[in-house]
């Protein structure tokens, strides 16, 4: 499974590069790759634009291929791995191929050592009431690239210490 996946090292967009694995797939035959990647395509007629009708009325329309950005492709991937994740928990297992499929054309996330050091770095708790202040800039700088739950810890781990 190697060869499958995306990193913005690679200069293409992540639907491009999802075409090709699965053009590979399909060749090589590699059933479990095929699968998830026509499921990730699959989800793409709900990614939409808004449009205002002749009569003034407020709709939408499925993006064409031009039109389908790497965030939204990225937006439908955690989407399947959020359900993903849920049906694991359900069944008690870790992880699936599958998941690890859909995992591998997503964006690094960024690190708990990664965070910490942005938050050294830029936030000054002295000015601040409480460690939850600190979240908005935080999520801002680092977008999806963060996972709220574990920059909320941090901040608690890192305001308890500016308190002590």
């Amino acid at each position: 499974m190697a060869q499958y996946g995306w990193n913005k090292e690679l200069n293409v967009s992540v639907l491009e590069k999802i075409r090709a694995d699965l053009k590979n797939a399909m060749l090589k035959r590699d059933d479990e790759v095929r699968s998830a990647l026509r499921m990730i395509m699959s989800e793409f007629p709900k990614v939409t634009v808004p449009i205002q009708l002749e009569d003034g009325k407020k709709t939408t329309r499925p993006k064409t291929a031009a039109e389908i950005t790497d965030d939204d492709v990225h937006g439908v991937i955690r989407g399947l791995v959020k359900s993903e994740k849920t049906v694991l928990e359900l069944t008690q297992k870790a992880s699936s191929p599958y998941l690890e499929i859909l995992e591998s054309y997503l964006p690094k996330m960024a690190g708990r050592d990664d965070i910490v050091q942005w938050i050294s770095e830029n936030i000054d708790f002295s000015k601040m009431k409480s460690a939850a202040q600190a979240m908005g800039p935080i999520m801002k700088h680092f977008g999806k690239l963060a996972d709220g739950n574990l920059v909320k810890q941090i901040l608690q781990e890192m305001f308890r210490k500016t308190d002590a």
